[in-house]
C-alpha cells in the first residue's frame, strides 16, 4: 500500500474503543436552530409511526414540505399513530398525508409509492428509508427465519422502496434517496451481529447506487445515527424474546452470558436528543443538488464513525478515482 493510502490504525482503533459509549449514551444536545425552509419539496418517509420517522414527518411538514408519511397496518385509517399525525396536520394546517406501506410487501410498496407520487404531482424530491427493526442476540442463535426477517425489513425493504421511486426520479434527472443506517453499519459489536449485518448491507448497496445513479442526477445520502431513545430497541426486545423462544436449550445455555449482555444493550438508557436526526436530514434535503454528502454521521460523539468513514473514503477513492468510474466517483460528494 502506498504512503498516500496508509491508514492510521491507532487512530481508527482508538476511535472504535469509544464506540460502545458513543452508541449507548451521550449528553443531550442543545435545542436546534429554527427549521430550514423545505417549501416545495415532496418527501416520502417510511416507518413514520414512531421514532425518527414520526419526528421527521412533523419536522419536514412544519418546514414547509409536502410530506407523505407511511406506516404499515393502517387499519383502514384508524391506527392511532396515523390518526395522531393527521390530527396534528389538520390542526397546524400542514401538508402531511399518511399512506399504508409495509416495506416487506412488494404490492404495498408499489401501490404506496405510486400514491405518494400522485400526492406529490410527479417524481418525489426525496425518499427517506427509515423503517427498521432492532435485533440483538448471539449470532448462532439466529435460524434462517429470524435472520431473514431482519434483512427483509432493514435491507430488502430499503431496496424495494428505492426501486419503486427511482424511475420517475431518473426520468426527471433529479432526486434524493436518504437511507437511515447506523454507526453499527461501520462498526461491529458482539451480540448484535445480525443488526450490524443489515446495516453494513445498506451501506454497501446504497454507496454503490450513489455511483450508479450519478449519471442520472439522482443523489444518495446515508445517515449514520448513534444511540437515540426511540422505540426501535424497545420493539427489538420483543424480537429478542421471540428469538430466545425459538432457540434450543444447549445454545441458550452456552451463550448465557452473551444473552445477558444483549438484553442489557436492548434496554440501555439514552440521553441523546432524537431530533438531531431529522434536523440533520432536513439540512441535507435543503442543500442544492450536487452538494449533498454521501454520508452523514449523527450523534454527539461520531469519532469512531468519522475515522472508519475516512479510511473507507481513502481506499474507495484509490479504486474508483481513475479509469471508467472516475466521473461517477467525482460526482458523489463524500
Amino acid at each position: 500500500m502506498s504512503d498516500s493510502l496508509k491508514i492510521n490504525r491507532r487512530d481508527v482503533l482508538g476511535a472504535a474503543a469509544l464506540a460502545g459509549a458513543a452508541i449507548a449514551t451521550a449528553p443531550a444536545s442543545a435545542a436546534g436552530p429554527a427549521p430550514i425552509d423545505l417549501g416545495g419539496k415532496s418527501i416520502l418517509i417510511t416507518g413514520s409511526s414512531s421514532g425518527f420517522g414520526r419526528l421527521a414527518a412533523l419536522h419536514f411538514a412544519r418546514s414547509g414540505a409536502n410530506v407523505i408519511a407511511s406506516m404499515r397496518n393502517l387499519k383502514g385509517g384508524k391506527r392511532p399513530e396515523a390518526q395522531e399525525l393527521q390530527d396534528i396536520a389538520s390542526r397546524e394546517k400542514l401538508k402531511l398525508a399518511v399512506v399504508e406501506i409495509d416495506v416487506t410487501k412488494d404490492a404495498q410498496v408499489a401501490a404506496g409509492v405510486a400514491k405518494a407520487e400522485l400526492i406529490a404531482g410527479g417524481a418525489l424530491d426525496a425518499v427517506l428509508n427509515n423503517a427498521g427493526i432492532g435485533v440483538g442476540g448471539p449470532t448462532e442463535l439466529y435460524d434462517l427465519d429470524h435472520l431473514q426477517r431482519a434483512f427483509d425489513v432493514n435491507f430488502f425493504g430499503y431496496q424495494r422502496i428505492a426501486r419503486a421511486a427511482l424511475p420517475k426520479m431518473r426520468a426527471r434527472r433529479q432526486g434524493l434517496l436518504v437511507e437511515v443506517s447506523s454507526q453499527l453499519g461501520r462498526l461491529v459489536l458482539p451480540n448484535i451481529g445480525a443488526y450490524c449485518a443489515t446495516k453494513f448491507a445498506v451501506e454497501a448497496m446504497f454507496e454503490t447506487m450513489a455511483y450508479e445513479l450519478a449519471p442520472f442526477g439522482v443523489e444518495v445520502t446515508i445517515i449514520q445515527p448513534g444511540g437515540y431513545p426511540t422505540k426501535i430497541w424497545e420493539n427489538g426486545a420483543k424480537y429478542f424474546d421471540a428469538l430466545l423462544e425459538s432457540a434450543d436449550e444447549e445454545r441458550k445455555a452456552a451463550y448465557a452470558g452473551h444473552i445477558e449482555m444483549a438484553s442489557g444493550m436492548l434496554s440501555g438508557v439514552y440521553q441523546t436528543d432524537p431530533m438531531d436526526v431529522p434536523r440533520a436530514i432536513a439540512e441535507i434535503i435543503a442543500l442544492p443538488p450536487g452538494k449533498r454528502p454521501l454520508r452523514k454521521p449523527v450523534h454527539p460523539n461520531t469519532q469512531a464513525t468519522d475515522a472508519l468513514n475516512a479510511a473507507h473514503k481513502q481506499v474507495q477513492a484509490a479504486v474508483l478515482g481513475q479509469g471508467r468510474y472516475k466521473s461517477w466517483h467525482d460526482a458523489v460528494v463524500d
